[in-house]
């Protein structure tokens, strides 16, 4: 709003010199009625030239990266841009993405998963310097705290490996709590002592949502629907859930199926048994639903400021090769103030980067294992130069419209 203020400061104070050589004693209100100037609408005006450069601006970047997916920008709470890129089948090219259509996130999921955590900690079910034995009693591993598998610090060996030598009918789902069960039998050598080293690990987030469900008893995605995802109205959102199921089917029951690109061309990513684990992948959503839950994120509503704002402050001293992570959230030194997540499971690849300096989100999701990042998207981020004027978002009006209910929400300050 300061741009916009200074831009009618000089219309009003200095085009008197170069067209009626007014002098300084003429008020602004005066010289309004003589040129006959609408100042709301030069307000209205000026805001909507700027979105419009934003938007060209985000439509070249996408562009040019070349997405065959959905992207969404937006800045001060205000939605500048969102579009659909190609197709949901690459074989047909026939069915056309929509900026509706669910992705499967990957390691996107991990921001939610944390969120559940902290959602438990605000309830005083657990505290993060917990031991995890405390809620997996037959995990064989001591002094890895919660905080430790937030902050991709407990040093565990990697569950992959572990399911890829020991799992032997690859035909049938493996779970969380198989996971648990093949840790607790063959007691792997962790890689590193708890919390010596950032290393960031996929177990980690998979242990949490065990957590979740020891802790409240109940399915980690029927917590997560009915704790984050209905109450903010993200109805395209979900866990996928091979629970019960006795085979691995040959693709993901979801509309829009990942794709493995390769040099004969784009074929469709085959379910795996390791989808049957939850909490480090595997949630689906569109880039609506997101920018619902990280405007819950700027305006509190779904924990205080003073607890969700720790899942925004590195988790390690010392910052490896430039990486650091708070709770769910990645950090870069090359780019401060700056929190984001990338992910990439089976065909799928997305991101989700806030930039809090200036207050901007941008989300991309595709359905192919090609990079869906470019070096423009930083400069997007990045750019100094034109910078929106806050929106002064009605947060109250906003939840009306979006029909949300949130007990005990706290408006940002």
């Amino acid at each position: 709003m300061r741009t916009t203020t200074t831009a009618i400061f000089l219309l009003f104070f200095m085009l008197p010199f170069a067209a009626c050589r007014h002098s300084l004693s003429d008020s602004v209100s005066d010289y309004a009625s003589k040129v006959k100037l609408n100042i709301d609408s030069l307000f209205i005006d000026l805001g909507e030239k700027q979105v419009a450069q934003r938007a060209f601006s985000a439509d070249s970047t996408f562009r040019r990266c070349r997405l065959n997916g959905v992207a969404l920008y937006a800045e001060h709470g205000r939605i500048i841009y969102e579009k659909a890129f190609g197709w949901r089948n690459l074989s047909r090219q026939r069915d056309s993405l929509h900026v509706e259509d669910a992705f499967q996130l990957s390691s996107d999921s991990k921001m939610f998963t944390a969120e559940a955590i902290m959602l438990l900690h605000h309830r005083g079910l657990l505290n993060y310097d917990d031991d995890v034995t405390k809620y997996i009693p037959e995990f064989p591993y001591k002094g890895i705290t919660i905080r430790n598998l937030l902050n991709h610090r407990s040093g565990l060996s990697r569950y992959e490996y572990l399911a890829d030598e020991f799992w032997t009918d690859k035909s049938v789902p493996f779970t969380n709590d198989d996971m648990i069960r093949l840790y607790a039998k063959h007691k792997p050598e962790p890689y590193f002592a708890p919390d010596v080293i950032f290393y960031y690990n996929n177990v980690n987030y998979a242990l949490l949502a065990s957590v979740v469900e020891r802790v409240t008893g109940t399915h980690f995605e029927d917590f997560m629907h009915d704790n984050i995802f209905a109450p903010l109205h993200m109805d395209s959102s979900y866990i996928y859930s091979m629970r019960g199921d006795r085979k691995v089917s040959i693709y993901m029951k979801c509309a829009v199926q990942g794709h493995d690109m390769q040099r004969c061309g784009a074929s469709k990513a085959q379910n795996d048994y390791l989808n049957g684990v939850m909490g480090d992948k595997i949630m689906f959503s569109n880039v609506k639903d997101l920018y619902r839950f990280c405007m819950a994120l700027d305006y509190s509503l779904l924990l205080p400021d003073s607890i969700q704002s720790e899942a925004f402050k590195p988790g390690s001293k010392k910052w490896r090769r430039q990486q650091n992570y708070g709770f769910g959230w990645r950090l870069h030194e090359k780019h401060p103030e700056t929190v984001y997540h990338f992910g990439w499971w089976k065909g799928y690849r997305s991101m989700i980067i806030r930039q809090l300096k200036y207050d901007r989100l941008l989300i991309v999701l595709t359905n192919t294992d090609r990079d869906c990042g470019c070096s423009q998207i930083w400069d997007l981020l990045d750019d100094s130069v034109h910078v929106l004027p806050p929106s002064c978002l009605n947060i109250g009006f906003w939840k009306q419209e979006q029909q949300i209910n949130l007990p005990n929400s706290h408006k940002k300050g």
